[in-house]
């Protein structure tokens, strides 16, 4: 007799209006450095700056929060931008010569960016263009004359174009060729070689009409656009790089390819100027390279500032990024560790101010911006309240820690201000302050902790639009390296000539690659926290407020306990320091744990009210009393056929022949069981999918979708022992009378290890633990049959209900847990999620993920998400990401699917495996990585949402009634990294956002949301682990391929 699984015939509407209420995806926000910048702008009047990158992306800034997102319809290189200074406008030019005009709109008191003209040049002329137009070539200089609302180009031809900026129209008839410059100049000079391309044009601060021209091959020319004449020529024979004019017109500053600069006096009548006044080569006299930007900037103090970039002699120091600043006999060369992009000086643009009078130097570089004030003596750098470089070193791991506890912020914040300190003298703040961020302040607080190659860990303020800084705990200075050497090298180096000051955060070189750092938990009650790294170190810490000397104390750690057959090959243990060490106010280290073999630790919990952290590798798992600073607890997870797990992600003698016979074996396994059908797991799965392919059902019955069939997995795999996931949970696992502290372990061949922990509790709660000894008792091991990796565990109280965090419950802040019903654990696994009871683990109820949409989960958590219109409804879900990058929502503790969207690209894998969701805070948010430097922001909760509502106060009146205006669209546009638009609510007149129109409701093109098909993990539910094992797997490669 056959079997039909019915479905309920249509969708419950109140259902669905309730999913609306609790559920709604949206990218928010881009933070960090733009990847790959190009282009750099500045409006002095409205103090905002704008970065162009090759992706085609346009980013404002402004005050902290203050943020403007726009992406060029065509994926090319922005070479140029310019504010038309006031007016919220900025033209740009992309590298295939096309302009685009963007402008910032305001609607309901809010400011979006949009593109509102473009224009492409022509090409060429062809073999049948006798009556075409001039050929315009490639346009290699913009200079914008907002007086006349024209905008000059010069090209390669030696022309330049003059535009109608509010049309993007070319102005006919005002077309200067080079034969109109050529006729001006003397014969001796007119002869020989073409002028070549326009490399520079700068217009006069206090006569719009004037325009200063260079030419590629050193001529310089003034030309009054109202005359249509030649005022001045200045016959200069070195191949030109830039120009810069002074406030009053009288000088000229030019930077040649020889790396020297020249010094032009404009006041010498209408006779060509032969010789410069002053010519310099300042790091001469050998072979330079070009200074390839100088600007001229003098004080109403007297003297004036040059400043350049390049120039440094080509043999000693051709390979560094400098900037060179010099005043008087002061000169400093700014030396950075990634390209130089641009740089501009924030100073007077008043035309009736006689001085400049520079008050900061901003200076973008291909992997960060530093800001450096010029009026403190020293030109200190200025703290950057966003845009640091998230990749100073490569990001391994990262953790979202929310709703912070006021008093824990302050001290993080105390100990980063103590890391570094202002100069008594700094009178200067961040310069660029424009526009106004009229979100409200958040009510909660948000720490991001990335973890990096170089063994530091960064804290960052992520309650907001801006991310910013606030602290770096380095675990490097517990350990010996070479970086001792290294540093005693540059120290000797620092005394030769140039004089070079290095510059920047940027730095991508690892002392060691040992050090980096592959997991991190937090515990926000007690400051303390766990550091895992490359090497098998696992580092407690412990927040002190005082700078202070101790030793550290160090245990190992056996993993294989005495196993034979296995030997590692891979790298060796850090050598810790003895004696007591100095550590400066700030996370202090306390206990080391080393695990043997040194491998990479790829999971991490922690529970401070046991005073127990919980660490594994691919070698097995343990727990280490730090209280008492012994071990609990050693269990090996190696299966025999485990060779690979013994080489190391850094060993060098990985053998090709073992990989080549392990494949040989599995192809020889299955041609044998496919001749011998035992009756094994591995049959009876292959006969229920056999019976699932035959079944046959009646055309007019609405089945359930047919599951796809899944291989089941070689319990000999390599790498099978890996630790993928641990959870610490007080529960039921003995028998349904006693309840008490549990630990729990997930495998990489879906196996589940569960031991019951005889903890000595406190006589009354904030009391410190006993000095008893903890004792683990194996109680229940769990084999998945499909023998899919265990990504996370859970156990869910009476109601349903994930367990507290430590200390939640015990100190009122949160809700107890019930300790009456009977409890459940769920194991999420790659391929499904199963909820076991307890203490029996007998199966309650499942889903089978690739079954069912033929994905594998990647990440997953649990979270409690809240409605929109009731503030006293919310519901407990699970939500994962997959391979494929879509988000699903289901219920607990039923699995029913809720909600699913499509977040990340699934050839995006670095970003998959660097997406980290956050367990509790009113928006829900997650972030993944979408490029080397910047995090995507994401959220799934319709309540609350983290986005740049911002407004900017523009002198130039436009009308948002403009047919090309969409007014359904979102202020943050097609992102500039390539991921899907954003359509966001509209906003009350004051920037809050409007509760009556939530998003994805209120939108003509709702978010991609299918409702058909509604942490988990420990405290380390957040983590993420971008290196070494287990989270860049062959399936994610095999995905991207095929």
């Amino acid at each position: 007799m056959m079997k039909f699984r019915f479905r309920r015939q249509g969708a419950d509407p109140q259902r669905e209006k309730l999913k609306q209420e609790l559920f709604a995806f949206n990218k928010t926000v881009e933070h960090g450095f733009p990847n790959q910048p190009s282009a750099l702008a500045f409006d002095p009047e409205l103090r905002i700056m704008a970065i162009g990158t090759r992706s085609g992306g346009v980013k404002i800034y402004g005050a902290p929060g203050v943020e403007f997102t726009g992406l060029h319809n065509d994926t090319a290189t922005v070479t140029q931008m310019h504010f038309l200074p006031g007016q919220g406008r900025l033209l740009t030019l992309l590298d295939d010569s096309s302009l685009h005009l963007w402008e910032i709109v305001h609607q309901n008191g809010c400011a979006h960016l949009e593109e509102a003209l473009s224009f492409q040049l022509p090409g060429r002329l062809g073999f049948d263009g006798a009556s075409a137009p001039p050929s315009l070539t490639r346009v290699t200089v913009v200079l914008l004359m907002p007086a006349a609302d024209m905008a000059a180009l010069g090209t390669e031809g030696s022309s330049v174009f003059f535009l109608d900026v509010t049309t993007l129209m070319l102005l006919e008839g005002q077309t200067l060729g080079p034969d109109e410059v050529l006729c001006s100049l003397p014969d001796d000079y007119r002869c020989g070689k073409s002028l070549g391309p326009v490399e520079s044009l700068q217009g006069h601060l206090r006569d719009p009409t004037k325009i200063l021209i260079g030419y590629s091959r050193g001529l310089l020319v003034i030309w009054n656009q109202a005359a249509r004449c030649v005022d001045h020529v200045f016959l200069g024979n070195q191949q030109l790089e830039s120009l810069c004019w002074g406030r009053n017109g009288s000088t000229v500053v030019s930077s040649h390819s020889d790396g020297s600069y020249a010094v032009w006096s404009a006041d010498a009548g209408r006779s060509p100027t032969l010789q410069p006044a002053a010519a310099t080569t300042p790091y001469g006299p050998f072979p330079c390279k070009a200074i390839n930007k100088i600007l001229w900037r003098n004080c109403e103090s007297g003297g004036h500032f040059i400043i350049f970039s390049g120039g440094m002699p080509r043999a000693s120091y051709g390979d560094r990024h400098c900037v060179s600043v010099l005043r008087a006999e002061t000169l400093v060369t700014l030396d950075f560790t990634s390209r130089i992009i641009d740089f501009f000086t924030v100073h007077s643009t008043q035309p009736e101010d006689e001085f400049d009078d520079p008050q900061a130097l901003a200076v973008l570089l291909e992997e960060e911006l530093v800001v450096l004030d010029l009026q403190t003596p020293g030109w200190p750098a200025v703290p950057a309240p966003y845009l640091a470089p998230l990749h100073s070193s490569a990001i391994t791991c990262s953790a979202h820690v929310a709703n912070v506890p006021t008093k824990l912020w302050a001290r993080i914040m105390s100990a980063g201000e103590q890391q570094s300190p202002q100069p008594a003298s700094s009178t200067s703040s961040w310069p660029i302050t424009g526009g106004r961020n009229l979100a409200q302040e958040p009510s909660q607080r948000g720490l991001l902790l990335t973890g990096h190659e170089d063994g530091t860990v960064r804290f960052w303020d992520a309650s907001g639009v801006a991310l910013r800084p606030l602290y770096k705990l380095s675990t490097a200075g517990l350990f010996q390296t070479d970086c001792e050497h290294a540093d005693s090298l540059a120290q000797a180096a620092e005394d030769d000539w140039p004089p070079f000051r290095k510059v920047g955060c940027f730095d991508p070189y690892s002392d060691d690659p040992r050090l980096g750092v592959q997991k991190v938990a937090l515990c926000k009650y007690t400051a303390q926290m766990v550091v895992a790294g490359t090497a098998g170190q696992v580092l407690m810490l412990e927040l002190s407020d005082m700078p202070s000397e101790h030793a550290v104390s160090v245990t190992s750690v056996d993993l294989l306990q005495d196993r034979e057959g296995f030997t590692w090959k891979g790298h060796e243990r850090l050598s810790p320091r003895t004696g007591p060490l100095p550590w400066a106010a700030g996370f202090q280290p306390r206990v080391l744990v080393q695990c043997l073999p040194p491998a990479a630790v790829t999971a991490v919990t922690l529970h401070t009210e046991w005073c127990l952290v919980a660490f594994g590798t691919s070698h097995g798992f343990g727990v280490f009393d730090y209280q008492r600073k012994s071990p609990v607890l050693a269990r090996c997870t190696l299966h025999p056929n485990d060779s690979l797990a013994m080489e190391g992600p850094l060993s060098r003698v990985k053998s090709l022949k073992k990989s080549l016979r392990q494949s040989f074996r599995r192809i020889r396994k299955s041609r044998v069981s496919g001749k011998k059908r035992a009756t094994t797991a591995s049959s009876k799965l292959q006969e229920a999918n056999a019976q699932l392919a035959e079944q046959a059902c009646p055309h007019d019955v609405e089945m359930t979708p047919v599951q796809r069939r899944i291989e089941p997995r070689s319990a000999d795999d390599s790498l099978s022992g890996v630790v993928r996931c641990l959870y610490f949970a007080d529960t039921f696992l003995r028998d349904a009378a006693h309840h008490g502290p549990t630990m729990w372990a997930g495998t990489n061949s879906g196996s589940v290890f569960a031991y019951a922990l005889e903890v000595p509790a406190a006589a009354a709660c904030g009391e410190k633990r006993p000095e008893g000894a903890v004792e683990a008792v194996l109680g229940k091991e769990v084999q998945l049959m499909h023998r899919a990796p265990v990504v996370a565990i859970a156990v869910l109280d009476g109601r349903g209900r994930p367990l507290p965090e430590p200390y939640e419950a015990s100190r009122d802040l949160a809700q107890a847990p019930d300790m009456q019903g009977g409890h459940a654990v769920l194991i999420a696994s790659e391929e499904q999620f199963k909820v076991f009871t307890l203490p029996k683990v007998s199966a309650k109820t499942k889903f089978k993920l690739t079954a069912h949409e033929g994905c594998r989960v990647r990440k997953v958590a649990l979270a409690t998400f809240a409605s929109v219109a009731c503030e006293d409804y919310a519901e407990t879900c699970l939500a994962c990401l997959t391979n494929l990058g879509d988000v699903h929502v289901f219920s607990v503790p039923g699995l029913r699917p809720q909600v699913h969207y499509s977040c990340i690209r699934k050839e995006d894998i670095s970003g998959i495996a660097s997406c980290v969701f956050t367990r509790h805070g009113q928006a829900y948010p997650g972030f993944y990585l979408i490029s080397p430097s910047e995090f995507e922001r994401f959220s799934l909760s319709a309540r609350n949402i983290t986005e740049p509502i911002c407004s900017l106060d523009i002198s130039w009146p436009r009308s948002v009634t403009r047919g090309s205006y969409r007014p359904q669209e979102s202020p943050k546009l097609s992102q500039a990294n390539g991921t899907p638009s954003i359509i966001l609510a509209s906003q009350s007149c004051d920037g809050s956002p409007d509760p009556a129109h939530s998003k994805g409701t209120d939108t003509s093109e709702p978010p991609e949301a299918m409702l058909s098909p509604m942490s988990i993990d420990s405290a380390t539910s957040a983590d993420t682990t971008l290196d070494t094992t287990g989270d860049v797997t062959v399936e994610d490669v095999k995905d991207f391929l095929g």
